[in-house]
């Protein structure tokens, strides 16, 4: 007959050899195996008649241990437990230890941390009927665990389907400009739809973004085009301004000369200091040359006959 020692030495064992995680197809607990074997004990002290030397408090208290044994739970910290019993929900448990009444009860997690959901990439008809493919990403969470669980199956895929349909719906609605330039309206838009259609599921939507449009290639073509024949005409509009700034300029500059000839032959005199500076061996005047210095020295003799000549009394 086995000892105690025995019995948690067998389970010990067999919990070293069970590997964490999910359990595959076949692979016996822990528990079962207290179950098994503790049944296996008693079975066979009752075929051999043997005495096994406990009270009758032993029967009343190894059901008891087996019970607070198999009704253990442990819920994680970004966890919420919802128990059912008998299908129906009772409560549900918060993060720690918790227990339930085993084989009647049933504990079904929730996790309530956000979640990432890409929403892949699909063919969306622009407004003015341009063809484009968009993706999306997604991120909600669970706000109320009961309402996760039993007013749909699956909230990922759910979510998953109602978001394509929702991009492919919002995205429709504008032209191929606005798509490209007004994204924070078009994110904005789908959040508030995926709101209203998750509400009664208890997920809440907190982001919605759009990452990847990408165009046709004859588009992308049409869109450079159109950007370069933009710029050539920001530099025309540009170019012509400035002409049209320096005409003002130099019908001032005009009218000022023509008010005081003198400046027009002085300007004359720079433009020849100006080519003198290229050390070119042969210089042209112009047929006014003459003229400008004769008329630079009256102004050159009026100015000093005006400075020497004493007042009139």
């Amino acid at each position: 007959m086995p000892t105690m020692d025995e019995l948690r030495d067998a389970i010990a064992a067999q919990q070293a050899r069970t590997p964490r995680g999910p359990k595959p197809p076949g692979t016996i607990g822990p528990r079962t195996l207290l179950l098994l074997v503790i049944g296996f004990f008693v079975f066979r002290s009752l075929l051999d008649g043997t005495n096994i030397g406990f009270s009758p408090m032993y029967f009343l208290l190894v059901p008891l241990v087996i019970l607070v044994f198999f009704g253990v739970r442990i819920v994680n910290q970004y966890q919420i437990g919802v128990v059912f019993r008998l299908g129906k929900i009772v409560a549900s448990k918060t993060p720690g230890l918790g227990w339930i009444i085993p084989f009647i009860d049933r504990m079904v997690t929730v996790d309530m941390r956000t979640v990432t959901l890409p929403v892949p990439s699909q063919k969306i008809i622009t407004r003015d009927n341009v063809s484009i493919d968009v993706a999306a990403v997604a991120y909600f969470k669970v706000v109320d665990p009961i309402k996760a669980l039993i007013a749909i199956e699956n909230v990922t895929s759910a979510i998953n389907q109602i978001a394509q349909t929702t991009v492919r719906n919002i995205v429709g609605q504008f032209p191929l400009d606005d798509v490209l330039a007004e994204t924070a309206i078009i994110n904005a838009k789908v959040k508030e739809m995926l709101d209203v259609q998750t509400e009664h599921w208890g997920v809440q939507v907190t982001v919605v973004e759009i990452k990847d449009i990408q165009l046709p290639e004859g588009m992308q073509r049409a869109m450079a085009k159109q950007a370069e024949a933009e710029r050539e005409r920001r530099a025309k509009i540009i170019a012509a301004e400035g002409e049209y700034q320096a005409s003002e300029k130099l019908a001032q500059a005009a009218d000022v000369m023509a008010a005081h000839p003198i400046a027009l032959q002085l300007r004359n005199l720079q433009t020849l200091a100006e080519i003198a500076v290229e050390k070119n061996s042969t210089i042209i005047f112009p047929n006014q040359f003459m003229t400008t210095v004769s008329d630079v020295q009256k102004f050159m003799a009026q100015e000093f006959a005006g400075r020497t000549l004493p007042p009139a009394a």
